[in-house]
């Protein structure tokens, strides 16, 4: 197969678009951001900032040109309110619905909060978008959904009992989506993330993720606890995987859509390798840290492995050329140590 993404790429800079990204100034948000005004888009970013930063997007400004900058347009709202929703879907080509309350232990913690934005907020950005008639509609689906179901890889298809909230409201996200195919003929794709990593991921909070959660400790001296024996195994996919499966996503043909897809690399890292990995990186970039981690209970509501088979966005999408995670670390790391470090 040729290299879709490429051709997409070359493709929207010839000819520039419309895109609404909700949670823009989050990790994944700003990143999509970043990628489509790098191709001269037109982008309308929704964000509350209640999980965002304004720095994350003054960093992407720092990265774009002026004249690209200017192809930015900022609402401050939240999707929970249907009136913030349906201004921004208007004149939009292309919605990549990435706002949500993210974190598994969060959602244990505070379930209605968690299903007010996963759910209501969801519904109500399908419906303003369903109703302004938008090319596409692609949203944040989470690996969660697969539950304690035991089977490795994880398929599309086979899914077991979720196992937490924020799981509840992930495949609950999934469901409207095939409801509003069938009964508006109003098509989407669900992106079922993996343990995204990368620049602009929140190292600090209760809710941080593990790699830049840990990478901070490692900077700054500090322990690193890892939740149960260390054996827990992830599929651990670069930031830049992602943006390209959004923007193949957004871009597809007819019959991918209507479907939900898995996005990460198809690989499988326990967390003590994971933590031996960092170690490795950050001596490379010249950062020593020899401290041995702790362990911990496990968490509630984790899942004990999660590996993916991403055959199918191969094969529907053009999903292709994918970073593994070493090579990720090495490319995320001198953004850690310049902007974590400090902290």
């Amino acid at each position: 197969m040729p290299d879709r993404y490429n051709i997409i790429r070359q493709r929207l800079a010839q000819h520039p678009q419309q895109w609404l990204i909700t949670g823009v100034a989050g990790f994944i948000g700003s990143n999509l951001l970043e990628a489509l005004l790098k191709l001269d888009q037109t982008v309308v970013g929704l964000d509350n900032f209640s999980t965002g930063y304004q720095h994350n997007l003054d960093e992407v400004r720092s990265l774009v040109s002026p004249e690209q900058w200017k192809r930015f347009r900022l609402i401050e709202g939240d999707i929970r309110r249907m009136d913030d929703c349906v201004n921004a879907v208007k004149g939009v080509d292309h919605v990549l619905h990435e706002a949500a309350l993210g974190s598994v232990p969060r959602s244990v913690n505070d379930p209605i909060a968690t299903h007010e934005v996963n759910i209501s907020g969801f519904l109500n950005m399908l419906v303003a978008a369903r109703d302004a008639e938008v090319s596409s509609f692609t949203y944040a689906a989470s690996s969660s959904t697969y539950g304690d179901h035991p089977g490795l890889p994880k398929v599309e298809d086979l899914i077991g009992q979720p196992l937490s909230p924020y799981a509840v409201t992930k495949y609950a996200n999934e469901l409207y989506a095939s409801v509003f195919a069938r009964t508006y003929g109003f098509k989407t794709i669900g992106l079922r993330y993996f343990n995204v990593f990368g620049k602009r991921q929140d190292p600090d909070g209760a809710y941080a993720a593990v790699i830049p959660k840990w990478t901070a400790s490692l900077i700054h001296g500090d322990d690193v606890v890892i939740n149960g024996d260390g054996e827990t195994s992830r599929d651990f996919c670069y930031i830049d995987n992602v943006v390209q499966v959004n923007i193949l996503s957004a871009t597809s043909e007819e019959e991918a859509r209507n479907q939900v897809y898995n996005v990460a690399v198809g690989d499988r890292t326990t967390l003590i390798q994971l933590y031996d990995g960092l170690q490795s990186v950050l001596g490379d970039n010249g950062v020593s840290c020899d401290k041995r981690p702790v362990f911990g209970p496990f968490r509630a509501g984790d899942v004990r492995h999660s590996q993916a088979n991403v055959d199918k966005a191969h094969r529907l999408l053009g999903y292709d050329n994918t970073i593994p995670l070493a090579e990720g670390l090495s490319r995320a790391m001198p953004w850690y140590i310049q902007f974590v470090a400090p902290r």
